[in-house]
């Protein structure tokens, strides 16, 4: 089985480009962050004719947004809100054999890495503290995590450690709170499982840079993670990097892991 992580950065606006990404990456399934769409405005029958008519959505009006495209059957899992939040940033199917599959959109965070001078990095830091609270309750299982979770944790995640240890992304605490919540569930990296450290991985240039890919001044923002009763299923991995440079893109490249369920 294929699945593929994309931040899309709006599902109507780039469906044309997620046409292009399905058949790019020959995926089974699709999970999407950021579709900026309620449920009554997601192009459902335009992405059913794509051949994936089975459709997991949770919409956002303007912002946020999560949804799981498949070619098979999805039952729907047990999604959540966090924070106290209805923003429809997870959402849950359950594949054959019983297999959870969780897709995230962590908040960004704001621009100023402190909790008592930006709400939004508080709230970025709560949700990932609860999110370790949930998955430490859960028992072992299968589960795959995926999404836009705005966390490159490694030196090799970044262009540069030195110069963003205090950007927002980067910055130590949020780091803590990643490593918290992968030891949660023991949590394997699917990306560096297959490309280890130090290689340096990115899956995000900001639209600032207007010459992509210029100086490659890119982070790992998103992740496909695997409990360890998954591990052995993992075949492969693909990071479609050309599609930063495409036509109208989103600032973020999908990612497809291969995986023997």
């Amino acid at each position: 089985m294929r699945i593929t992580t994309w931040n899309i950065n709006s599902v109507r606006l780039r469906l044309e480009m997620l046409a292009r990404v399905m058949k790019e990456t020959r995926a089974d399934i699709v999970c999407l962050q950021e579709i900026k769409a309620q449920n009554v405005d997601f192009p459902a029958d335009g992405i059913a004719a794509l051949g994936f008519p089975h459709q997991l959505v949770r919409g956002f009006k303007s912002y946020n947004g999560v949804a799981i495209l498949s070619r098979i059957p999805i039952k729907e899992g047990d999604s959540q809100d966090w924070c106290g939040k209805a923003d429809s940033r997870h959402v849950v199917g359950v594949l054959p054999g019983g297999v959870e599959l969780h897709n995230f959109y962590v908040p960004a965070g704001g621009d100023i890495p402190d909790p008592e001078q930006n709400d939004k990095f508080a709230h970025k830091l709560r949700f990932l503290s609860e999110m370790k609270l949930w998955f430490s309750d859960q028992k072992p299982g299968k589960r795959i995590l995926l999404g836009d979770l705005n966390i490159a944790p490694r030196e090799a995640d970044v262009w540069s450690h030195k110069q963003l240890l205090k950007v927002v992304s980067h910055t130590p605490v949020e780091v803590e709170h990643l490593d918290g919540l992968m030891e949660a569930q023991d949590w394997v990296d699917a990306v560096r499982h297959f490309i280890p450290e130090p290689e340096q991985v990115y899956s995000w240039w900001s639209y600032r840079n207007r010459t992509w890919p210029g100086s490659d001044r890119g982070r790992r923002l998103d992740h496909i993670w695997v409990t360890p009763a998954l591990k052995m299923s993992l075949t492969g991995i693909d990071l479609l990097r050309e599609a930063r440079g495409w036509k109208q893109p989103s600032d973020h490249i999908p990612i497809t892991v291969d995986i023997d369920l």
